[in-house]
């Protein structure tokens, strides 16, 4: 089984960069999952390690064996799109088995594996239909089905769940992830803009912004201490709050949120207690997570000017002293826009920045840390 390397992936188109000298070096058997934004690099470095884009610097290693120059169709690669690409006048068992009767297996064979493939997504008994006939979420279970058959070392799909609803996207994660726990000699590289899918089905998350790969590291290390405000603000959805902090050795405080004692953040204070945090007076950015601010009789007043409830939950959108600011609540609450409602935060899981955006200290009840995960850039 080999490894995927990629050395300082660049691309650049008129004045934007798309790609920056990323680098990275995956291993068969995990799921690598590249979270950020639209437009943050993600298609075009799946594309790139497909051969479909015209890299300005940098090379694609499979093992020992460059890919520079080697057509897209010779690179021993599968692809998922997010849109639902299948041959209109194929059967949806001649879809899947296409790949593998391009490849030059014996007709025969190839609809029996593409047969136990369709079986697996639920689709045996739409063998002989056409993909026109099948739903949205039947045509790219149709699309999986074809580029896990192909059976190629590397697999890269390019959020292919995006389209289908909400229900159907969380049968289909788990259903990926099952089907992929048997593969242990594929490189698997999905892309996504939605951190909980990332964080639900990934090995390892690559954080992506601007082009480049801020942050890899586990689920739960990269959502525990992202490296940067970057890394934070794609990794938290509802959005992080972002607040100037100044800190000295009786207070900190904390922008449009009023004055606390460093020990409720840090558990010490600044400079000389045993407990030093590591933290000098200075000046600071903390991020709040949204389900870290509550409702409060003796918080801090603030207008709300948008309210989204979503299923059982409530995003709330809020103007405190100018500063917008947004909170999570695990319930339906309708909180009336222009109403002023009392606020508080949670200050033992806070994150700490200094004022280049990078983390310097995680706040977390009953334990200290700092920074995990491996930083890139």
């Amino acid at each position: 089984m080999s490894s995927l390397t990629l050395q300082n992936l660049s691309l650049g188109v008129d004045d934007e960069t798309w790609l920056e000298g990323v680098s990275l070096h995956l291993e068969p058997g995990a799921l690598y999952t590249l979270l950020g934004r639209t437009g943050s690099g993600k298609t075009t470095l799946i594309r790139a390690i497909a051969g479909l884009e015209t890299l300005d610097e940098g090379s694609v290693y499979y093992g020992d064996r460059c890919w520079d120059g080697l057509a897209p169709w010779k690179r021993p690669v599968a692809m998922v799109y997010q849109q639902f690409i299948n041959y209109p006048h194929l059967s949806v068992l001649d879809n899947v088995a296409f790949p593998l009767r391009r490849a030059g297996v014996p007709r025969n064979d190839a609809r029996d594996r593409a047969q136990g493939t369709l079986q697996k997504l639920g689709l045996g008994s739409m063998l002989n239909r056409r993909p026109g006939e099948l739903s949205g979420g039947q045509q790219q279970r149709v699309a999986i089905a074809r580029a896990l058959t192909k059976e190629a070392p590397v697999l890269l799909m390019d959020e292919p769940l995006v389209n289908l609803d909400y229900k159907l996207r969380e049968q289909m994660r788990e259903e990926l992830v099952e089907l992929l726990a048997d593969r242990q000699s594929t490189i698997v590289i999905y892309a996504s803009t939605e951190p909980a899918e990332a964080l639900q089905m990934s090995s390892r998350v690559l954080v992506m912004d601007e082009g480049r790969v801020v942050q890899e590291g586990a689920p739960r290390q990269v959502y525990g201490a992202p490296c940067s405000i970057a890394a934070a603000r794609v990794v938290n959805d509802p959005p992080l709050n972002v607040l100037a902090m100044s800190l000295d050795r009786d207070a900190a405080e904390i922008e449009s949120l009023g004055y606390f004692s460093p020990e409720t953040i840090f558990g010490a204070r600044p400079d000389g207690h045993p407990d030093d945090p590591g933290l000098k007076p200075g000046q600071y950015y903390v991020g709040i997570r949204a389900g870290d601010l509550a409702l409060s009789d003796t918080g801090r007043p603030a207008e709300v000017t948008l309210t989204e409830v979503s299923g059982s939950e409530t995003i709330t959108h809020l103007n405190m002293a100018g500063t917008h600011l947004v909170m999570h609540e695990r319930a339906v609450i309708k909180h009336r826009t222009g109403s002023h409602i009392h606020i508080t935060p949670r200050l033992s899981t806070v994150f700490v920045f200094n004022r280049d955006g990078e983390l310097v200290h995680v706040a977390h009840p009953g334990r200290r840390q700092t920074g995990e995960g491996h930083r890139h850039g």
